[in-house]
């Protein structure tokens, strides 16, 4: 069973009904989706929040193997570890699941109007309403506002109702299950500010929280995506945004800790904002900057660097509001100006992340224990165990972190439930079923257009009605129809229900990105009994309303050329077959740190063959060197722990001094060469989990190298652990934060340092209280819960000094220790700072031999040299080689828990391949005309996935293409002098009849 719907929910559900186990999906609320469905975008990538889970929503529902039930809570737990009974209340919608049609006719004619709890009670809902436009199931149900409850003098939507889906007999009804295993999955919920009256909020009108502001932004929100101020719903011109409210306050009310994700929201909501206003000025009042993750720095220099966009570092208070503009007054302090106050039109609190509702209640329900900031507390060393056996966790009930994590964990806990229920698996778990494939090979080409209006996102720029009747004039169009969102469960639906009864043979969605959303229409297709490649996507969405939202007429013609493009390929598309292939059952782990010894061990004790490859002669990695940790795990005992369990478990096989010289095959049948100790050893293998860590700068500047007094946080570690005697008698030590990142040449933070920089100044501080430290430093990120290591320190005295990067640090020897000069920006002079240890936190860079590990499996670095996730929200362990899986700081620094959950991450979505005895492959793949084929190798030098090799004919030598390795990327036909190779699904003449049409336009 997985407890919540959100995003991280979701991804459970999905990954453990994938491998084989019968899913219960409980949502409290009327929809699955949580607070992700309420947001405009994602960062870094800007992704459409409702692009990445819309897709999911639908698989969920499809799947055989999930049964989703929302506006359901938990009444009780009982029973033991792999035999929980759990008894459920199922909240009465007073509107019957199986009759409602989601038509909304009720909702038109309901008198009474509530503020609407999805828009942030911006904007008003009826007493019946659907929750969300996209929500599953997409049914109505009945608000404790609706007259007929309270005195039952209306019933008008009895009335209305032509399915009779209305019934107000309905009472809570009580659900038993008998589960195995349970994920708790509850999210969390957004601090409100109301409550001690922060910042004016619930005071001043034109006070939002960012939550309110996400609802101001999105398509679907109050005013279509038109960013309006609450008083009199002017743009906004002039706009503030305030950091950490509720977050890193130990006043009544606040919260302790860093929410995590507040700075990089609030930068992208300015990015978006401009987007919107271009001529917007914006003020980000803040403390620290914490863009910690994969690419979040780089998103914050992309928001600073934006025209009227200005980062003040300064604690703010609102100090009033004009009784006429009704503008906020906000004053602040500057380092070189004295206090100011300003006006804003808008104000924006960037509030935190609270534990769920009701986590106290939840706790005591599931038996498990709340840690002292009132998320769930772990274990230590199993960030998703909690402290009840069979009962895990997943998502931000851990703490606060961003959705990428967040999805992490979900197929973490995925595996460790798969684990939990080995001997379950398959069992309850049903196939799916598809219809027969009608043939249509001797039909004329009947093409369906469906048009999607995407919320506001297409239909408030491009005329939607208008490309509709522009669509029925085009040849082979016998049915079109527009739709508010095509990839709603209903539309969806809708759209195969008119497949079959038009006798449709060919599909054109004119929506979004086929990126995220063509796999489902796809899938939608099979389901009507059309094979899947008679269909394709207009992008409308990407490619026009969003480039052009302030060129309304001429968007409306671009899309109409795309739809015409669309048509005139579609009319030539022809079936195509995927196929299937065995799945070998053993996985190679690359890397023996914690991060491959984890995964290979979540594999081993599900009964799978795993091959753990390190290059050094021992396991461990970069753990060797880290002996305690902030929350004073040790180290060194957990690793030698984890070492023992590997090397004696019995399906794993360890090789050591080994280095991989080939690899070959594709997913679910790879072929790896090792050499180790002389001899090459070949390893079978279905699946692949990358794990090769990260190294240690080794700086040159700060004197490094030339001082032994001069060392890394690392090496001070070792040496405080060793007992050192210059460090035991240090008297002053200086701290340096961000030696070798957040600069041109490594343009990331490496997330750890500032946590590791507290945790070693603690420790000396522990040993000699009258030690005197210095820590200088850009922005202290010590993120989530690490934020009590850094009040902890201040409170034992440890100095914290500013620093710019234009401005950094000097080191020199000064008799017999150092003399560190650097600018502190409150006293606005230069101090001279003595000390006899200098410590740099050293950047975490990529692993040697990185890009030999890439080239070998053929997945991608990113620009900082980290291996490439195939999407960071959406897929954020997996590569976009399929079968190839990725953790631990290899793909980015993270701390020993982070690498720990990843890990998990990896082993449950490799074993969503491994529990099957097939893998599917695509039928849009590369062949080669022989009787064209001159044999000149140019295809085979442009292929990126080694899918192309010569082969000895009849005719001669000839380029052959491996089906299975090839990914359809079309590099070998565009590169093919004699035009020889030609891409399926994608033949010149699909794509010479899109240029026709775009021409004939």
């Amino acid at each position: 069973m997985v407890v919540g719907g959100g995003i991280s929910g979701i991804q459970a559900a999905l990954d453990l009904a994938t491998a084989g186990f019968k899913v219960y999906l409980v949502e409290k609320t009327p929809t699955i989706g949580g607070k992700m469905s309420q947001l405009d975008k994602t960062f870094p990538t800007n992704d459409c929040s409702m692009c990445i889970e819309s897709p999911k929503f639908i698989e969920c529902d499809r799947h055989p193997n999930i049964e989703i039930m929302t506006y359901t809570e938990v009444a009780g737990v009982e029973g033991t570890p792999g035999n929980f009974t759990v008894t459920l209340t199922k909240k009465p919608r007073y509107v019957d699941e199986d009759k409602c049609t989601g038509c909304t006719v009720c909702v038109e004619y309901c008198p009474v109007k509530i503020p609407d709890p999805f828009n942030q009670n911006l904007s008003l809902n009826k007493a019946v309403h659907i929750y969300f436009s996209q929500a599953v199931p997409l049914v109505t149900y009945i608000d404790e506002t609706c007259l007929y409850l309270k005195d039952k003098t209306c019933s008008i939507c009895t009335g209305v109702c032509e399915n009779d889906a209305i019934n107000f007999n309905q009472t809570p009804q009580k659900v038993e299950v008998k589960v195995g295993a349970i994920v708790l999955s509850p999210g969390y919920e957004i601090f409100d500010p109301k409550i001690r009256g922060d910042y004016g909020y619930g005071t001043y009108e034109n006070v939002v929280t960012s939550m309110d502001f996400e609802r101001l932004l999105c398509a679907t929100g109050p005013h279509e995506g038109h960013i309006l101020r609450p008083s009199d719903k002017h743009h906004p011109q002039k706009v503030a945004w305030i950091h950490c409210v509720g977050s890193r306050q130990v006043t009544p009310g606040g919260n302790s800790y860093c929410s995590a994700v507040c700075c990089s929201y609030t930068q992208k909501q300015v990015i978006l904002a401009k987007d919107h206003v271009p001529d917007m000025q914006a003020m980000i009042f803040h403390n620290d900057i914490r863009s910690y993750g994969k690419d979040f720095e780089r998103f914050y220099q992309r928001a600073e660097k934006l025209p009227g966009v200005m980062f003040v570092r300064s604690y703010v208070s609102v100090s009033g509001e004009d009784p006429v503009t009704r503008n906020v007054k906000i004053r602040y302090s500057t380092t070189d100006g004295g206090v100011k106050e300003e006006e804003f039109e808008l104000v924006v609190l960037s509030v935190g992340l609270n534990p769920p509702a009701g986590a106290s209640e939840l706790a005591r329900k599931f038996g498990v224990e709340l840690g002292p900031q009132g998320f769930c507390k772990t274990n230590p060393v199993n960030p998703i165990e909690t402290t009840r056996p069979g009962v895990f966790l997943s998502g931000a009930f851990r703490g606060p972190m961003d959705i990428p994590e967040a999805v992490m964990t979900a197929s973490a806990a995925g595996a460790l439930s798969g684990q939990f229920l080995k001997a379950r698996r398959g069992r309850l778990s049903t196939a799916r079923v598809y219809p027969i494939e009608r043939d249509v090979s001797g039909e004329e080409a009947k093409i369906g257009v469906f048009v999607c209006r995407c919320g506001a996102n297409i239909g408030r720029v491009v005329d939607v009605p208008g490309v509709c009747d522009y669509a029925k004039t085009l040849p082979n169009v016998v049915h079109v129809e527009e739709s508010l969102f095509a990839c709603a469960t209903n539309t969806a639906k809708a759209i195969g229900d008119t497949v079959r009864d038009k006798g449709l043979n060919r599909v054109v969605i004119a929506a979004c990105t086929p990126r995220t959303h063509e796999p489902l229409f796809r899938d939608t297709l099979r389901e009507a009994g059309i094979n899947q490649y008679f269909f394709d996507m207009a992008n409308i969405r990407e490619h026009c309303s969003w480039v052009h939202s302030k060129e309304q007429a001429d968007a409306t013609k671009k899309a109409k050329d795309i739809v015409r493009m669309s048509v005139a390929r579609t009319s030539l598309l022809e079936p195509l077959q995927e196929f299937s292939l065995p799945v070998n059952k053993a996985a190679l782990v690359v890397g023996g740190g914690v991060a491959g010894m984890t995964s290979a061990l979540t594999l081993a004790e599900q009964g799978f063959q795993a091959y753990l490859i390190e290059k050094a002669s021992d396991l461990g990695g970069m753990a060797r060197r880290i002996h305690y940790t902030t929350d004073g795990l040790d180290v060194q005992a957990y690793l030698n722990d984890l070492k023992k369990k590997t090397y004696r478990h019995q399906l794993i096989r360890v090789i050591t001094d080994a280095t991989i010289t080939e690899v070959s095959g594709y997913v679910g049948n790879f072929v790896t060469k090792v050499r180790t100790k002389g001899r090459i050893v070949e390893l079978k293998h279905g699946a692949a989990i990358i794990a090769t860590g990260a190294d240690e700068y080794k700086p040159t500047e700060y004197l490094y190298g030339q001082d032994a007094r001069v060392m890394t946080q690392l090496e001070l570690e070792g040496k405080i652990v060793a007992g050192d005697e210059h460090v035991k008698q240090a008297r002053s030590v200086v701290m340096i934060q961000c030696v070798g990142c957040r600069q041109e040449d490594r343009n990331y933070c490496s997330r750890v340092c500032c946590s590791g920089a507290m945790k070693n100044a603690l420790k000396l501080k522990a040993g000699n209280k009258d030690i005197d430290i210095h820590v200088l430093f850009r922005d202290m990120r010590t993120y989530g819960f690490a934020e009590d290591s850094y009040r902890a320190a201040a409170g034992q005295d440890v100095k914290f000094i500013r620093y710019e990067p234009q401005d950094k640090p000097r080191v020199e020897v000064d008799g017999a220790g150092f003399k560190v000069t650097v600018r502190d920006p409150i006293l606005d002079k230069r101090l001279a700072l003595e000390a006899d240890t200098i410590v740099l936190a050293a950047a975490v860079i990529p692993s040697a031999g990185a890009e030999d590990t890439a080239r070998l499996f053929k997945v991608p670095l990113s620009p900082d040299g980290f291996f490439q996730e195939a999407h960071v929200k959406l897929r954020p362990v997996d590569f976009a080689a399929e079968g190839v899986y990725l953790c631990g700081t290899a793909q980015y620094p993270k701390h020993l828990s982070e690498v720990i959950g990843q890990a998990y991450g990896a082993a449950g979505r490799a074993l969503t391949l491994l529990t099957h005895d097939t893998v599917v492959a695509s039928g849009s793949v590369c062949e080669v005309n022989e009787n064209m084929c001159v044999s000149c190798g140019a295809c085979i030098t442009s292929c990126s996935y080694g899918a192309i090799e010569f082969h000895a004919t009849p005719r001669g030598k000839k380029a052959v293409i491996n089906p299975v390795l090839c990914k359809g990327d079309g590099l070998c036909n565009a590169k093919c002098p004699t035009g020889a190779v030609f891409l399926k699904h994608y033949t010149d003449a699909e794509v010479f009849g899109q240029i026709e049409a775009a021409l004939a336009g």
